[in-house]
């Protein structure tokens, strides 16, 4: 089975993974170039429950978020990055999240049974929200990694080749 799903096949293997009362785990972000601080984060994630499920944010919300010369590597580069590790089950390719409704309604639609963060996560009250919208639990797996970011990262490479 492919690990790399679309919105509407992933809301189905989820409803059909609640019939099987495997639970779920969710997290989100951009992994552009992977480092530790990620592999540790989904590792760490994925021991939280039977299913690890990634919501993969667009090359469009990388570039209004990160800045112009974001993502490093695109969606799809990023979706079989991710899918090739066996702490992720699957990895969903966003469309851009226009608003928070968006993303509201597809954890309303994935029914996660965790959602997963690190410690001080920028959106730590939006997930929150969404894990009472729907009796989930926000799980702090991991700090943040100080020397581990992509932007850091990012940062050093066009430093280095001056980008």
């Amino acid at each position: 089975m492919n690990k790399i799903l679309k919105t509407n096949e992933a809301i189905s293997i989820a409803k059909n993974l609640r019939g099987q009362d495997k639970s779920i785990v969710l997290v989100g972000g951009f992994f552009d170039i992977l480092h530790l601080g990620h592999i540790k984060f989904l590792q760490k994630a994925k021991e939280k429950g039977e299913v690890l499920i990634v919501l993969l944010e667009s090359d469009e919300t990388a570039k209004k978020t990160k800045g112009e010369n974001r993502p490093i590597n695109n969606q799809e580069a990023r979706a079989e990055i991710l899918s090739s590790l066996t702490s992720v089950d699957f990895v969903i390719k966003l469309k851009h999240m226009k608003s928070d409704r968006d993303y509201d309604n597809l954890v309303k639609a994935i029914l996660p049974d965790i959602l997963a963060v690190t410690k001080d996560d920028l959106f730590i009250e939006h997930k929150k929200r969404q894990a009472d919208m729907i009796g989930a639990n926000v799980i702090t797996v991991i700090p943040r990694i100080s020397n581990q970011s992509t932007s850091r990262l990012a940062k050093i490479i066009e430093e280095e080749f001056e980008l």
